[in-house]
């Protein structure tokens, strides 16, 4: 039996002899894919800059918001590129603020919008397509009892249906709170679509038939970069109407998305702190991705490298060494 373990051992040794010692130098680092797009492009622009300039191996284990952030903060899960900080306000202060278990490393992309939107042609009309205005005086969240017939839920006929986030999303059951809020209850019907493809199915179908429909929805995506729509308009955000066991019946935050970094990770690797910490996007170009995924039919691998082939005066900044810049470059050749 020890004869055949120092067989193992011998044949172990001459391997890493010959790999230049390379299976014991690969490092790994997982992303946490959430469920929607952005998030997940950006987690392979990140993982192909990590693994060709880095030389990291990226994984990128899907999980939805709270499980995911609570295993960035266990350690196991290494980067989110994507934190909705004031989606999970509690979380972040107690991770990155107490027991600082996740570094913020700043914003991805500008503030992002998010809200309850409808086609614009619903309240201004489209003289081009022959739809005159069907609700010229919505313009708030409150307008909307007058104009629930408008939205008639097929499933519950004598309420609108209003297309909420992803069941799972913490904005799911923020939106809940916010019918109730603003006294919708009785006239609106919540329906959950059950993925983000149905929910943007939901609105580009309506859409392109020229039919009203009511829906959450956040920038950003390649809807609004291809759609004409209107946000509605809600009462100031009020931090005294924001937070666990209160209304929510006020605008959201604008919304700070940040890339976070597990603290013990970030310790173990700081040579690729400073390219995540000079990581940032502008939303049209997120938009335009995002589009170029949809129109193209294509991967969020392809979208990636589109982004890094289409952007490279905005990518190379975020590395400050030359000859990583340099490997990166190569790569996408």
């Amino acid at each position: 039996m020890k004869k055949v373990s120092g067989i193992i051992l011998a044949v172990l040794v001459s391997l890493l002899c010959m790999s230049g010692g390379s299976l014991a130098q690969e490092k790994k680092v997982t992303f946490v894919d959430f469920s929607w797009n952005s998030v997940q492009m950006h987690n392979r622009i990140a993982g192909f800059v990590l693994e060709h300039g880095y030389g990291f191996k990226p994984e990128y284990l899907f999980a939805e918001s709270v499980p995911g952030l609570t295993g960035l903060a266990q350690g196991d899960v290494d980067i989110a590129m994507e934190m909705w900080i004031d989606n999970v306000l509690e979380w972040y202060n107690e991770a990155v603020g107490e027991k600082k278990t996740v570094i913020d490393l700043g914003p991805v992309f500008p503030d992002s919008p998010q809200g309850w939107y409808v086609p614009t042609f619903v309240i201004e009309g489209d003289e081009e397509r022959g739809i005159e205005p069907m609700a010229p005086g919505l313009k708030s969240v409150h307008d909307l009892p007058e104009y629930w017939e408008l939205f008639k839920d097929p499933e519950n006929p004598k309420k609108g249906r209003f297309y909420n986030a992803i069941p799972g999303w913490v904005v799911h059951d923020i939106n809940v709170k916010k019918i109730e809020a603003y006294g919708l209850s009785d006239t609106y019907q919540v329906f959950d679509p059950g993925s983000q493809t149905a929910l943007a199915t939901a609105i580009v179908s309506n859409y392109n038939r020229g039919k009203p429909v009511l829906a959450y929805y956040w920038e950003p995506e390649w809807i609004m970069g291809m759609l004409d729509m209107t946000r509605l308009e809600e009462p100031p955000y009020d931090p005294e109407k924001w937070g666990e066991g209160k209304s929510y019946g006020c605008a959201f935050p604008a919304a700070r998305v940040h890339v976070g970094i597990n603290t013990e990770f970030a310790k173990e690797n700081p040579e690729i702190l400073t390219f995540l910490a000079n990581y940032e996007t502008s939303l049209e170009q997120n938009n335009a991705a995002l589009a170029y995924m949809q129109q193209e039919e294509a991967t969020v691998e392809e979208a990636a490298t589109w982004f890094l082939k289409e952007y490279e005066d905005a990518w190379t900044k975020w590395i400050p060494d030359e000859e990583t810049r340099k490997k990166v470059l190569e790569a996408l050749k």
